[in-house]
């Protein structure tokens, strides 16, 4: 019975519940979906909300302001900047991005031990590192001399931009053109990055510059072995300097492979910068004082003035490592560059009126350069030291051609005046060298070498001491403008540049280093508007000794060195009264100095980028020891960067930038009778990262020059640079 009840009782219990579900279930069903559907989306815009801020951070740190403490050191390979005894910072591509760089020399705006000012005669760009000059030619892509464009870089391309502070002989081989001696620059090529990049960039520069830019990078194939990387820059129209237009196309393709033992790479690259009526150089007359800077803006060259920078150029490396013990390497490079350009200065000969007179200069410049290195690299152990063993060589072949005409008529000048638009036509060019037209041979080159070192590594690698040496040969040979092919000079000599380093580490975050290297370079050439035009000089030779301290905890890093840089002096003066210039190679120039280098995350959101650099540039063993004790041309006695980011803690994505650089007094003449002012310019900006369909954009907004101060920025060789006017520069950036 109590079985049968059972039975009978669970029948009736699910009967009343099939009831239930067919009398109840539209209202209870409902509200139990909605729940359910509720719960779903909250989860979704949880999954969502997560994504979104996953993808915004990513962006974000994308943006920041980063300088590493490390980079390639040539024949030492790559190295990180504790473990080297040498002062090298590389800045990143974000902060070209950023910044809204057009040109290597904005790029290099952000370090305080280099300063900017234009080459002789031109509108190309030249860096004083320690007080000595670098000049476009001696610049290097990878560690490969005489690739790069030689007077306007554009900065789209490359991926880091390495300051290398001191002589290099040793590391990278003899500069081509006989520059950097104080320090070196080297540039490394944008290469596909482990995740898919799509970026397009539009950007606006007053007073009417427009342009854009398109970054794509894709890895493929199996274990993502294969790499590619387009990109693609322009920008056109006038600029914030009256009547000054520029256009510049540069793009840059890069394809490379690896394998667990093997990397190749190969990239090529095509650039064109056109400046028409670029603000040009000041010189001054004979006993004439500095003149007042010209307003901002203020244009004193004449209409006429152009340049037209056409340059392809590529590289190819290659390397592969036997074990783990020994890695071989290789590189090629070469360039073809066509450029021509009507250039003119003014000569100010009334320091109160600004009154003065124009040259004219054409000049069509053709160069074809083949550039290679290789070498090995092996580690091994003798004991209890460590062994790295550098070997290899280089060698770098120059072809130049080129022609002249330029006016010179001393009791016809052309009159023009420091503080209003040059009016003056183009004046008929009588002296000629060459044919303009189809240019011949001016000079041939051929810069080898081979090196040796060995670091070896004690204590744990607690102390490091490296010694080595580089063998360099220079074969040169000028050319006579009248395209006979006869020779003008000739030199071929070689030399030993020996090194020796030392690193300590006190702590794992800690070094103490010390160097004694050498410099060697090509002997300069007499270029620009001077009657010794095309005169090439004896190869010059240059001693460093070097001690600092370095400290990096990888978010944040600062080093303080102190060095003494010693080598034979040129500078460019007046020739009597005739109106115009010479080039001189005249006694020794000693440059004693401190640089006080910091970067990194103070504090989290707030990143700084900055130092400042005191130099003490002697002259000595000058002509007849006139100027013996002077300080020389063009160098400041100090020089001061500071660069702030701050992300906004209140407002997600927002970050504020602000940058100063101040510059010391600096003499206008060997004679130190006349000197430049000391200058600071501020420049500011924000930049406001958002999402958009789950796609990141980055709005920025700057403005160069905030007060629109005008000043004399530069007073190397003898000639007057001014300062850039207030430029405001806006770009918005989609990460597709």
């Amino acid at each position: 019975m109590r079985l049968r009840f059972g039975m009978v009782s669970a029948r009736f219990s699910l009967a009343v519940m099939l009831m239930a579900g067919c009398c109840v279930s539209p209202a209870l069903a409902a509200s139990v979906q909605s729940d359910a559907d509720s719960a779903k989306k909250k989860e979704e815009a949880g999954v969502s909300s997560s994504v979104k801020e996953d993808i915004l951070v990513r962006a974000q740190r994308r943006n920041r302001m980063e300088v590493s403490g490390g980079g390639q050191l040539g024949a030492l390979g790559t190295k990180k900047g504790l473990d080297v005894p040498f002062n090298i910072r590389s800045y990143n591509s974000s902060i070209i991005l950023n910044q809204q760089a057009q040109t290597l020399g904005e790029v290099l705006d952000n370090d305080p031990t280099v300063r900017t000012t234009l080459g002789y005669g031109n509108f190309s760009e030249m860096f004083i590192v320690r007080g000595l000059p670098v000049y476009g030619d001696d610049i290097a892509i990878d560690g490969l001399y005489g690739v790069v464009p030689r007077q306007l870089v554009s900065p789209q391309p490359y991926d880091q931009v390495q300051i290398l502070n001191g002589a290099s002989a040793f590391l990278n081989g003899a500069a081509p053109s006989g520059t950097a001696i104080g320090g070196n620059i080297n540039l490394l090529l944008k290469k596909a990055e482990k995740t898919d990049l799509s970026r397009l960039t539009a950007n606006y520069t007053s007073n009417g510059q427009g342009g854009g830019a398109a970054d794509f990078s894709r890895r493929f194939g199996r274990d993502k072995a294969f790499g590619f990387r387009l990109n693609a820059a322009g920008m056109d129209g006038q600029t914030a300097i009256d009547h000054e237009r520029r256009h510049d196309v540069a793009v840059s393709g890069t394809l490379d492979w690896h394998s667990d033992a093997t990397r190749i790479s190969l990239s090529m690259n095509y650039q064109n910068q056109y400046v028409r009526q670029g603000r040009g150089e000041v010189f001054l007359g004979t006993d004439v004082g500095v003149p007042r800077a010209a307003a901002p803006s203020v244009n004193f060259s004449p209409r006429w003035t152009y340049a037209d920078l056409n340059y392809l150029f590529g590289v190819l490396s290659a390397e592969h490592d036997f074990g783990k013990h020994i890695t071989v390497y290789g590189a090629f490079g070469g360039l073809s560059s066509d450029e021509k350009g009507n250039y003119s200065n003014l000569t100010v000969t009334d320091a109160a009126t600004g009154d003065g007179t124009l040259g004219s200069m054409y000049v069509p410049y053709q160069q074809t350069n083949e550039s290679m290195r290789a070498g090995m690299r092996a580690h091994f152990d003798t004991g209890p030291v460590k062994h790295e063993i550098n070997a290899g060589g280089s060698s770098l072949w120059e072809h130049q051609s080129t022609a002249y005409s330029m006016f010179f008529n001393p009791s016809s000048p052309v009159y023009g005046n420091l503080y209003s638009t040059s009016r003056a036509e183009a004046p008929v060019q009588n002296w000629i060298g060459g044919n303009t037209k189809n240019p011949t041979r001016s000079n041939y080159s051929n810069l080898w070498s081979l090196f040796f070192s060995d670091t070896m590594s004690f204590w744990h690698d607690r102390i490091a001491l490296t010694g080595g040496f580089r063998y360099q040969r220079i074969y040169q040979n000028s050319y006579n403008y009248s395209g006979d092919g006869s020779r003008s000079s000739h030199y071929d000599e070689g030399a030993f540049t020996p090194v020796v380093g030392l690193v300590v580490h006190p702590t794992r975050r800690t070094s103490i280093y010390f160097n004694r290297i050498e410099g060697l370079a090509q002997g300069q050439q007499a270029s620009g508007n001077v009657v010794n035009l095309g005169q090439v000089f004896s190869p010059t030779r240059s001693l460093q000794y070097e001690v600092g301290v370095k400290y990096d905890t990888g978010r944040f890093m600062t080093s303080l060195a102190f060095y003494q840089v010693t080598q034979p002096n040129s500078y460019t003066e007046a020739f009597g009264d005739s109106g115009q210039m010479i080039f001189r190679m005249d006694g020794q120039q000693r440059n004693r100095g401190m640089e006080l280098t910091v970067n990194g995350e103070i504090v989290r959101g707030l990143r700084f980028n900055g130092g400042i650099t005191l130099i003490d540039a002697d002259l000595r063993r000058t002509a007849g020891g006139v100027n013996d004790g002077n300080t020389a041309i063009g160098v400041p006695n100090y020089s001061i960067n500071g660069n702030l980011e701050y992300d906004l803690p209140f407002l997600k994505g927002v970050t504020l930038v602000g940058r100063v650089v101040n510059t010391g007094k600096q003499w206008v003449n060997v004679g130190n009778t006349a000197h430049l002012p000391v200058w600071t310019r501020f420049d500011l900006g924000t930049r406001y990262t958002f999402l958009v369909a789950r796609r990141a954009l980055t709005a920025r907004f700057g403005v160069d020059n905030l007060a629109n101060s005008r000043y004399w920025a530069s007073a190397f060789n003898g000639y007057l640079t001014q300062g850039t006017p207030r430029t405001f520069k806006f770009s918005l950036t989609a990460d597709l």
